[in-house]
């Protein structure tokens, strides 16, 4: 079963749907035969690489609402984070764009590590509140999941991987993603949102029974009707 992700590193909800959808797998019986890759999804393209507010008064001015207000929203996804193991430090967080991170995770895919590398941009920038459009901050991320800290200098000199970026974007697009995270089974069924586990633990079921289940033959012989066939013991007519 191949389910595709997409995602953004600064959406709270994506690592919360991420932990939600690893809490159903562990669960699932087939859960080996799961491939889960993540798509590129920049919720903010115009983000300023260096931030020039926090993370509360960002939301404020983005969603047009008080101060107050946007911190007691994010408190709120802090609980719902803490629920499923997550520490989200909003007060220092340093919201910015995500086009170079999506370039060393496509980078990372490409080396055998873009689950590990997510995971780490994840947690980079929630928990650690570490700046993940700095080019040096992501050498450093990539050099802890085990990839080659010079080729990922090189690939952020230029727009190595920007093409990678931008298809999976565009096929977000042409699947009316509106928001992340956003699950896709099998190319086939959508999941929209970070769901509870047990949405997830149902989707998974129904698309592997689907997937792998034999359909039952029915006879449609006449009734009365004599049947000859071969075995190999030999022929037979049956009345």
């Amino acid at each position: 079963m191949k389910i595709e992700v997409w995602s953004d590193f600064v959406c709270p909800f994506c690592y919360i749907g991420k932990r939600r959808l690893e809490s159903a797998l562990e669960k699932f019986a087939h859960s080996n035969d799961v491939e889960v890759g993540y798509k590129s999804y920049e919720l903010d393209p115009e983000a300023e690489a260096k931030p020039g507010q926090n993370i509360h008064e960002y939301l404020s001015a983005k969603k047009g609402m008080s101060f107050e207000q946007a911190k007691s929203m994010n408190e709120s996804l802090g609980e719902q984070a803490a629920e499923v193991g997550l520490t989200y430090n909003f007060d220092t967080m340093q919201h910015t764009n995500t086009f170079d991170a999506h370039r060393a995770a496509k980078y990372a895919t490409e080396k055998g590590k873009g689950k590990e590398m997510t995971e780490r941009l994840l947690k980079a920038y929630f928990t650690d509140s570490e700046l993940i459009s700095d080019h040096a901050t992501l050498i450093k991320l990539a050099g802890e999941v085990g990839l080659n800290e010079d080729e990922v200098t090189e690939l952020l000199k230029i727009d190595d991987y920007a093409i990678h970026v931008r298809g999976d974007e565009e096929q977000a697009r042409q699947l009316g993603v509106q928001g992340v995270p956003f699950f896709v089974f099998n190319e086939k069924y959508a999941v929209s949102g970070a769901q509870p586990p047990e949405v997830f633990s149902e989707v998974l079921e129904k698309v592997w029974q689907e997937e792998n289940e034999k359909p039952e033959l029915q006879s449609l012989n006449p009734k009365k009707s004599k049947t000859t066939y071969c075995t190999d013991e030999g022929c037979e007519i049956e009345e």
